[in-house]
């Protein structure tokens, strides 16, 4: 028998894990205020239901992938939000949030019986299509055992992390090397084509190198191609990662001058329309910055 899994929240990367649910023989019936996603989503082979509450009585396991707290809070306790939703269920939050939206949502669930794991993906929207993100799970591990399966026909890895929350600190942990990496490829190309290279023999080269990272390996094709607009994260998105990341190293004290550093990129990105753009869009701020006009000789010493 086809198990069914619920799917709140339709947008890039939820798409992305309803597709391959179902490429890998889920059912997903799913919710979003958005006509259009819930569109897609039933062209995909889905069923899209009318709310959360309507997913959870539909699906003994349910994904959540939104995008603020706000959503979160919206999905539980809004007009048939999940918090109203007959039976117990486990729900999987797999967002990037502040840690103390996810707690309350976590105990206003619980005095209902239904179960709430924190699990936020390493990945991309585009990682997510091909399959390609690793699963930062916490919380009661009877549950995350139970919903494994699920997590393998959206995931390529998932790893249990022990008590709810520390998946939030993993994805934190693991943002804040990706804000970094972002900006330090986008660097490397714009050194790089100011001296004369071509965009496309930098990449080449040094995606096998080194020099590498993961980010220089995904995002590096988007800066070579000098092509942002298909986002697969936006600056917006970005942004609102930096926040929450910043916050919870400061509450901490954690110094992180790096991460500063890198994240003014992220704001003069957004500051100069580049909001919806993909975050390999830092590249161009950088050559706009570094006086780069591509296809023209490097500057005579």
């Amino acid at each position: 028998m086809t198990q069914t899994v619920g799917m709140v929240g339709v947008g890039v990367m939820g798409f992305a894990m309803s597709h391959n649910l179902l490429k890998n023989g889920f059912a997903v019936a799913g919710y979003d205020p958005s006509r259009d996603s819930m569109i897609r989503l039933e062209r995909e082979g889905g069923t899209p239901l009318a709310s959360p509450r309507e997913v959870a009585e539909a699906a003994p396991i349910v994904f959540l992938s939104l995008p603020s707290a706000a959503a979160l809070h919206a999905a539980i306790d809004g007009p048939d939000g999940l918090a109203a939703a007959s039976g117990p269920s486990i729900l999987i939050e797999c967002s990037t949030l502040p840690l103390a939206d996810k707690r309350a949502a976590q105990q206003r669930l619980a005095a209902g019986g239904k179960t709430l794991l924190d699990c936020p993906l390493s990945g991309t929207g585009a990682q997510a299509m091909a399959k390609d993100l690793v699963v930062f799970a916490s919380g009661d591990e009877d549950a995350f055992r139970k919903v494994q399966p699920a997590m393998q026909g959206m995931s390529r890895a998932q790893r249990y992390l022990g008590a709810f929350g520390n998946g939030s600190i993993m994805k934190y942990v693991a943002n804040l090397l990706v804000t970094i990496h972002n900006v330090a490829a986008g660097e490397a190309m714009v050194l790089g084509m100011k001296a004369g290279l071509d965009p496309a023999l930098i990449y080449n080269t040094l995606a096998d190198s080194a020099g590498t990272s993961r980010m220089f390996q995904v995002r590096g094709p988007l800066m070579r191609d000098n092509r942002y607009d298909q986002a697969t994260a936006t600056i917006r998105t970005h942004l609102k990662d930096l926040s929450i990341i910043g916050d919870f190293a400061a509450g901490l004290n954690v110094a992180a001058p790096v991460f500063a550093a890198a994240a003014q990129l992220y704001h003069v990105g957004a500051a100069t329309g580049r909001e919806l753009q993909d975050t390999a869009s830092v590249c161009a701020v950088l050559e706009e910055m570094s006086g780069v006009v591509r296809g023209t000789p490097p500057e005579s010493e």
